[in-house]
């Protein structure tokens, strides 16, 4: 307990430094943090007066930029705090990164992949290649971004399950929100409807939609009436496309399709549904 005792007043300087080393590392992360933040809430305040089609893909590449150099900067405070310590209590730097360093390469071997995935991070976060919101397909896997660390890219699919792609894996990733989104939705009418005037009333309710006060920031284009785009079994199915705002892609197809049907029930225009003739054979009855 003596030699405990004097230990600790010999090093009672050190240890009250080491305290103030700790606390000022976490003061100067929370303070990062908050000034992260509301940087971040600026950039929204302006970004939300600028061009609608660019204005989420921006503000999602900040935020995602944001995240990987808010991990950077713990791990370089985390690393600073440590040699810090190290140099307060004097305990020689050099042959702690000589044990680390055969250490490094014993590891090294097993963290290839790890190293891998960082590396692809990276590239990903500078290439902007998608951000954080954005609706990808990478790996076999598709959903929506909802975190993008430098190891895995974090995605929700639309059945809420979470996937954990490890980014070395990403050999193809397919973003179908970047910059604007579009939005096809095809119609179908019956084969003894006009078509021509099944068009005009599909044209017409797309620019009334994207001449709404309610949805005029989420078409960022004027809707295309592409024509006939395919003859069903049952239905000739006509196409129409919607330039929209990335995070507004799919309540327009479904205020469209709304809107649609209640106009084509009011102009008495058919949309037809599958159906099958079915012949019943009774024994003894001839082949029809």
């Amino acid at each position: 307990m003596d030699v405990l005792a004097e230990f600790l007043r010999i090093r009672a300087a050190t240890l009250v430094q080491s305290v103030f080393v700790i606390v000022g590392v976490v003061v100067v992360w929370w303070l990062l943090g908050r000034a992260g933040a509301a940087w971040l809430g600026r950039r929204e305040a302006r970004l939300a007066r600028e061009d609608p089609l660019h204005r989420t893909e921006k503000l999602q590449r900040l935020e995602t930029l944001w995240a990987v150099a808010r991990s950077l900067l713990g791990i370089v405070a985390v690393t600073v705090a440590v040699l810090t310590l190290f140099a307060l209590w004097g305990i020689p730097i050099g042959p702690v990164l000589a044990v680390g360093s055969v250490v490094g390469v014993a590891v090294g071997f097993g963290a290839q992949s790890v190293i891998k995935d960082v590396i692809a991070g990276f590239l990903i976060v500078v290439e902007d290649q998608y951000a954080i919101g954005d609706v990808v397909e990478v790996a076999g896997v598709g959903g929506a971004v909802e975190e993008l660390r430098l190891r895995v890219t974090v995605l929700r699919d639309l059945d809420g399950k979470r996937h954990y792609v490890p980014n070395g894996e990403i050999r193809v990733a397919t973003n179908f929100t970047q910059e604007f989104s579009r939005v096809v939705v095809d119609v179908g009418v019956g084969y003894g409807e006009d078509v021509d005037r099944a068009l005009e009333v599909l044209a017409s309710e797309a620019a009334a939609l994207a001449e709404d006060e309610a949805w005029r920031e989420a078409i960022v284009r004027e809707p295309e009436v592409l024509g006939v785009d395919d003859l069903d079994d049952w239905s000739v199915t006509l196409r129409v496309v919607f330039t929209t705002d990335t995070s507004r892609r799919w309540a327009v197809r479904r205020e469209f399709l709304r809107r649609i049907k209640k106009r084509f029930d009011a102009e008495g225009i058919e949309i037809p549904f599958p159906y099958r003739n079915v012949i019943l054979h009774h024994e003894g009855s001839p082949d029809p």
